[in-house]
């Protein structure tokens, strides 16, 4: 038996807009609000409305033999409710189908798990609430941004009690070995992995259109037929890809919607299932253990971290972004926690990437600016100006010692809150069950008659004892 499992990721940063370097300290809105409405709207109507729509109307043909899985980045959220909530709608449409998981990742779509684990945990629970509150659904996968794991990243992973986690199939790790297996983390063994087979995902996602492919055209029998012909015990085909490979990468012209719509017939004649994430978990065991020392992720030909902090200027920019983590954690404005979290997005960084090979094409495909050096000379006017705001409440007198020392006792704080809170809402229920009798409650006693109940009491015996004397007295004279 083989299985697919689907897996898209729809994120969107919040671009910024030209901030120049007099703007420092006189302008705290840093984004290009006409440009990020302009460019998700228009994505959403060619790509993520229209496959949506194809996914719903797929699910209710096949019922639960098509299912697939999302990992949606909070600022991509943010957007869609602000630009385009018809889509969040539409999503919450194929959550009501119960075909369809959502996958837990950073919130920010952000290089946390890299630089800052506390900032990685917190993001991934404020992602997870937003998931929950939005489509009512506790994400069980962990998926990081674009796929960035390493040993490392899995024993936090682990630590926040995730089943497995998503990442790619990486050569360079992977060997000899084939992607189309279950593994377990080396640092966190009962940490199952599941791998993206790239060669087969980005048939789907770069070229599916490419008249120059050796397999063009690509037709769903041609492409089930493949995953057929693979090896028995290769069991699990994960396609992991971006949402806009729906009508962007791959526009509607082409027949990608039709290809994807005639997927689950043919795979239903060669009794090819689709599942879901934690459903492949929940029916295979790891092969083996995955040692990744060195973080990976699914960008470019060296499926390493190189998109984001390959050169001088990115690690200048992510350095310098994550040095005041620890003033902004104890940060009370709703403006500034909001700032910082637009401003990890991955995408900054990689906007700055000088790469000359093949794959410098897709970060210049991507990006707003002229060169990486715009790209960095905007981000960091930007990021001056938010790091004066963080200052302005906690300057750098304030020693990182202090700082600690601050944290740990807002942490002790709010732990003992939750304990109290605990504690009442024991004491709450405790109370609500006496009064429903699921306790047993103690017996009334006795209580004494109050002497006015006496008093009214008295005279009704004497009459009654005058009656029965009178009436003795009468049979007496008889």
């Amino acid at each position: 038996m083989k299985a697919i499992c689907f897996y898209f990721q729809i994120h969107q940063p919040f671009r910024l807009k030209n901030y120049r370097f007099f703007d420092i300290g006189n302008d705290h809105y840093y984004y290009d609000d006409f440009a990020n409405d302009e460019i998700i709207t228009r994505i959403a109507q060619r790509s993520y409305l229209p496959a949506n729509e194809m996914l719903l109307d797929m699910i209710r043909q096949y019922g639960d033999k098509f299912k697939v899985a999302f990992s949606i980045s909070g600022t991509a959220l943010e957007q869609l409710e602000i630009y385009v909530p018809e889509f969040i709608d539409s999503m919450k449409d194929l959550a009501a189908t119960g075909c369809v998981e959502f996958l837990s990742e950073t919130y920010a779509h952000s290089l946390a798990s890299l630089e800052d684990s506390e900032e990685f945990i917190t993001q991934v629970k404020v992602h997870d609430k937003k998931i929950y509150q939005l489509f009512g659904q506790h994400p069980k996968v962990f998926r990081n941004t674009e796929l960035i794991y390493s040993d490392d990243i899995s024993a936090l992973v682990a630590s926040m009690g995730f089943k497995g986690a998503i990442t790619d199939g990486a050569k360079h790790i992977l060997g000899w070995k084939s992607p189309n297996y279950i593994y377990a983390s080396a640092l966190a063994p009962k940490l199952k992995l599941m791998l993206k087979n790239s060669k087969l995902s980005d048939d789907i996602s770069f070229r599916f259109s490419n008249y120059e492919w050796e397999s063009y055209p690509l037709t769903a029998d041609k492409y089930i037929d493949w995953i057929a012909q693979l090896p028995d015990e290769e069991q699990i085909i994960n396609l992991f890809m971006n949402y806009e490979t729906f009508g962007e990468l791959q526009p509607r012209e082409s027949g990608i919607f039709d290809f994807m719509r005639a997927l689950p017939r043919f795979a239903a004649q060669r009794g090819i299932e689709f599942w879901t994430p934690s459903e492949v978990l929940a029916k295979m065991k790891p092969v083996g253990q995955l040692a990744v020392p060195y973080p990976i992720s699914w960008a470019d030909e060296a499926r390493d971290t190189s998109a984001w902090l390959g050169n001088t200027l990115q690690n200048e920019a992510v350095k310098k972004l994550y040095s005041i983590a620890e003033r902004v954690h104890l940060v009370q404005d709703r403006r500034i926690k909001q700032d910082w979290y637009y401003l990890q997005a991955s995408d900054h960084f990689f906007y700055m990437s000088t790469k000359h090979s093949s794959d410098g094409s897709v970060h210049s495909h991507y990006s707003p600016y002229e060169s990486p050096y715009a790209a960095f000379t905007n981000y960091m006017n930007v990021l001056s100006d938010f790091m004066i705001r963080v200052r302005e409440q906690f300057p750098e007198s304030i020693e990182n010692e202090e700082l600690n020392a601050l944290l740990l006792t807002i942490r002790n704080q709010e732990n003992e809150i939750e304990q109290l809170n605990r504690e009442v809402e024991m004491m709450r229920r405790n109370i609500v069950k006496d009064t429903t009798g699921d306790f047993p409650v103690e017996p009334e006693k006795d209580v004494p008659t109050p002497k006015k109940e006496r008093a009214e009491k008295k005279p009704a015996a004497k009459k009654a004892t005058t009656k029965k004397t009178a009436t003795k007295k009468t049979a007496t004279k008889k």
